[in-house]
This record gives C-alpha cells, sequence and structure tokens, in this order.
C-alpha cells in the first residue's frame, strides 16, 4: 500500500513538473512474470520515477548505495523497494561485494517480479549512451540460469530542455529481449563472454529507444515518418527500426530546409496534431471509432474549454510564484548540471506543500472548531482540484488555442477518419517517393521496395 500511494504521489508531481509526457510502446511491457527494466540515464533521480510511473509494473530499482546516505532519500528508496548497489566509482578503495543485492534482485525476478537499471551505471548529460556495464547483464543470465523465464525490456527516455519546468519527455518501452535456453547454454560455458553479449544485445536495444533531435516537436514528426514509413505487415528486428531512425534524423538534419522535405515534415506534423485531437493513434485508423466514443471525445473537449479552463485560473495565481522560486532553486543549488531537473521537481514539491499546509492552517485559525475542519477539508479539496485543472490545461493547450476547429473535428468524427486514412495513404505515398529520390542507391535498404507493397495501402 505504501508503494501505491508513492507511486501516484510520483506520478502527480511528475505531472505538475513536466507538460507532457507522451508513453509509447506499452503493449511491450509484459503484463506479468519476471521482467528486467533497462534505461539510458540522462536525469539524476527523475528517471526511475518516469518509469515506476508509466510502466504499468511494480518496479524495484538498483540504486547506488551512496543515495542511502541521506536520510530523507532513504526513507523513500526503501519504502520504493529500491536495492543498493556498490559501485567501484564511489569506492575506489574499498571491496565491492555486491552478493546480497544480486541475491535480493534474483529474488524479485523469481517470484515474478520486475525491477528496473541503468547499465550506462552513472547519470550525465551526454546525447550518446555511455558503455553500458555488465551488471544488468550478469543479473539476467543468473536468474535465467536459475529457471526465470526473464525478458528485459529497453526504455528510452528523451528529455527536451531537460532542465527546465513544464518541459516535455517522451518514454520508449522496446520489444523485449528474451532469454531462452541459448543464454543460459552460453552463461554456462562462459559467463563472463555470455555477459558481455547480452550487454551488446541491451545497447542494440537501448539505441533503438534513445532518440535525439533538436526539439521534442521534431523528433515526434520523424518517429512518424518511420510509422509511415514502415509497413504495418513487416516485423523488422531492433537493428533494423535502430537503422531506419539513424536514418531519419541523419537525413533531415542535411535535408530540413530543403522545400520538398520542410512541406512533408509541416504534413506529417499536421496530420499527426489531427489524430490528437480525435484521441487515436496512427495504428487505430485500420477501424473507425464508433458513435459512443466519438460522443465520448466531444463532451471530454467541452468540459476542457467550459469546465476546467475556468478552474484553473486560480490554480495559476497559487502555483507561478512556487514554479519561479523552484527553478530559482534548482538553478542555484544543485552541485551538477545532471542534477538540476531533479532539485527543481524536489523543490517544487516541498513548496507546493508547504503552500497548501500554510492556507489549510490559515483557515483552521480563522473558522472556530469544529467549522474549521470543514473549511479545510473544503480549502485543501479546492486547492488540489485546482492544481488538476491547471494541468490539464496546460497539457492541452495547444488544442484550446484552436478550440473551434478542434470542436468541429471532433463534430464530424467518422467523415474526419475517412479522411485521415485519405491523408495518410498519401503522406505515406509521399514518404516512400522521398526515400526513392535521396537514399543513395548504393545503400542496402531496410525495407527492401518489394517489401512496401502499394503506398496507398498503408
Amino acid at each position: 500500500m505504501v508503494y501505491t500511494v508513492l507511486s501516484r504521489f510520483l506520478a502527480l508531481v511528475t505531472r505538475v513538473f513536466f507538460r507532457r509526457i507522451e508513453v509509447e510502446g506499452l503493449h511491450h511491457v509484459p503484463a506479468d512474470g519476471p521482467v528486467i527494466f533497462v534505461g539510458n540515464h540522462p536525469n539524476s533521480l527523475i528517471d526511475p520515477v518516469l518509469i515506476l510511473t508509466t510502466c504499468t509494473r511494480r518496479v524495484h530499482f538498483a540504486a547506488k548505495d551512496v543515495l542511502f546516505e541521506s536520510a530523507p532519500l532513504r526513507v523513500l528508496l526503501t519504502a520504493l523497494g529500491a536495492v543498493p548497489i556498490r559501485r567501484r566509482k564511489d569506492h575506489p578503495d574499498g571491496a565491492l561485494d555486491n552478493s546480497a543485492a544480486f541475491d535480493a534482485l534474483h529474488d524479485v525476478l523469481h517470484a515474478g517480479g520486475a525491477f528496473g537499471i541503468f547499465p550506462e551505471g552513472i547519470s550525465h548529460l551526454g546525447t550518446e549512451l555511455a558503455p553500458l556495464k555488465t551488471g544488468a547483464a550478469r543479473i539476467a543470465l543468473g536468474a535465467a540460469a536459475g529457471g526465470a523465464a526473464i525478458r528485459i525490456v529497453p526504455c528510452g527516455l528523451s528529455y527536451f530542455r531537460r532542465h527546465r519546468m513544464r518541459s516535455r519527455v517522451l518514454v520508449q518501452f522496446g520489444q523485449p529481449i528474451v532469454l531462452g535456453d541459448d543464454h543460459v547454454a552460453a552463461h554456462e560455458a562462459d559467463g563472463r563472454a555470455a555477459s558481455r553479449e547480452l550487454t551488446e544485445e541491451i545497447e542494440l536495444a537501448l539505441r533503438a529507444q534513445t532518440l535525439n533531435a533538436p526539439d521534442f516537436e521534431t523528433l515526434r514528426v520523424l518517429d512518424g515518418v518511420r510509422r509511415l514509413y514502415t509497413p504495418r505487415d513487416v516485423s523488422l528486428s531492433l537493428a533494423e527500426r535502430a537503422e531506419i531512425t539513424r536514418r531519419v534524423l541523419d537525413h533531415y538534419a542535411t535535408l530540413q530546409d530543403t522545400p520538398e522535405i520542410a512541406a512533408l515534415f509541416e504534413q506529417v506534423r499536421e496530420y499527426l496534431f489531427a489524430l490528437d485531437c480525435l484521441g487515436m493513434k496512427d495504428a487505430e485508423l485500420e477501424k473507425a471509432p464508433t458513435a459512443g466514443t466519438t460522443l465520448l471525445r466531444l463532451l471530454r473537449h467541452l468540459f476542457l474549454g467550459l469546465v476546467l479552463l475556468p478552474f484553473a485560473l486560480p490554480g495559476v495565481v497559487l502555483h507561478a510564484p512556487i514554479l519561479v522560486l523552484a527553478v530559482v532553486a534548482g538553478e542555484t543549488l544543485s552541485i551538477r548540471k545532471d542534477v538540476t531537473a531533479t532539485t527543481k521537481l524536489m523543490s517544487a514539491t516541498v513548496l507546493v506543500m508547504l503552500a497548501y499546509a500554510a492556507v489549510v492552517g490559515l483557515v483552521l485559525a480563522v473558522f472556530p472548531f469544529p467549522e474549521d475542519l470543514i473549511w479545510a477539508a473544503w480549502a485543501l479539496a479546492g486547492l488540489l482540484l485546482s492544481g488538476w485543472a491547471t494541468i490539464r490545461v496546460l497539457e492541452r493547450q495547444s488544442q484550446l488555442r484552436r478550440g473551434l476547429w478542434v470542436l468541429l473535428q471532433l463534430a464530424s468524427g467518422g467523415r474526419q477518419i475517412r479522411k485521415l486514412q485519405e491523408r495518410r495513404a498519401a503522406l505515406r505515398a509521399a514518404v516512400l517517393g522521398v526515400v526513392d529520390r535521396y537514399l543513395d542507391p548504393d545503400v542496402e535498404r531496410v525495407v527492401p521496395a518489394t517489401a512496401q507493397g502499394p503506398a496507398t495501402s498503408g
């Protein structure tokens, strides 16, 4: 119960801190059974918080033992089931005995649970993965050798303006690496070699989920281009997906000022925005929504503009000074650049809790007992609801700015679905045409032209 309360509280905190948290690939996360989440590590303590609040599983994280030296962090990490790991970087002159930690993580896996680890071993500001440590592979192979059906799920965290509050983040869960008999046999034959080979496999999987782009919008649009290019009936390996992603990013970096490319980029961006307005994903265009689903989306947009927007105004007045103070604290108190966002998040959380406590305390002091308890409860409920309304409005500000247009799109849902299906087919044809014109003919294609099929088929 403590884990559930904490994880939901942290989910609320991150929803406040980030303007938008987009989660992709949740269908790759097994609903049960032993799972190891491996992620890149660009943003200190925020990274594990994002994984455990989005992956739909209860996750125990391996954390460096020096974090447990801080009493507040020790209480939080213990409540979340974190397991301390000793790193040579933190103990250069001491023995590195992690056998107890490995045993604890093996127990989690053999019980059908999940744990998360960052195989880079460090939080850093680099745009590329740091060299991976073999710890995750050794734990996975050891558990698999003990009979556990291990699946390793790569998790890519892509931040845009990572140090800024109300920025955006993309969390991507990739296709699991399933440890089979061949992995176990390799481990029994040569444990070190098997760990290195599995680490290379993990690195490949992580690279397929970690994308680097100048901003969130560019990344979102180019990921949409990749989906348009890839036929729905073609299954790609992790290496093939990574190669397509790399080529799309590399070619866009050099061709973005070309009129044809710039126009296609805008067309894909508008297509994705239209999908977002209808509350749909690209893969859902194969079937039209029901009348009930369309009505629900329409009512949701009306609720956003007519109810949440007015109710959010008091929340903006209260929370704006807090956000300013948290930004100042993050910029001045952070000892390293990679913990700036963590400092801001923690500062904002503490300041909000203090502000809420001050408002409730003032109400208790003004009203006589027992009426003060009732008014205090109403005040706290109002603060929480206003804060929630503020978050929802900020998340949907682009739709609010184009409120009438979105309303008309939702009201004509069935017709718009058919138009989007036609637009998708045209965009796919345009993407294939661009590939034909700009891809070096001597470069072997990841998806052969013969496998693309008719462009209009999607």
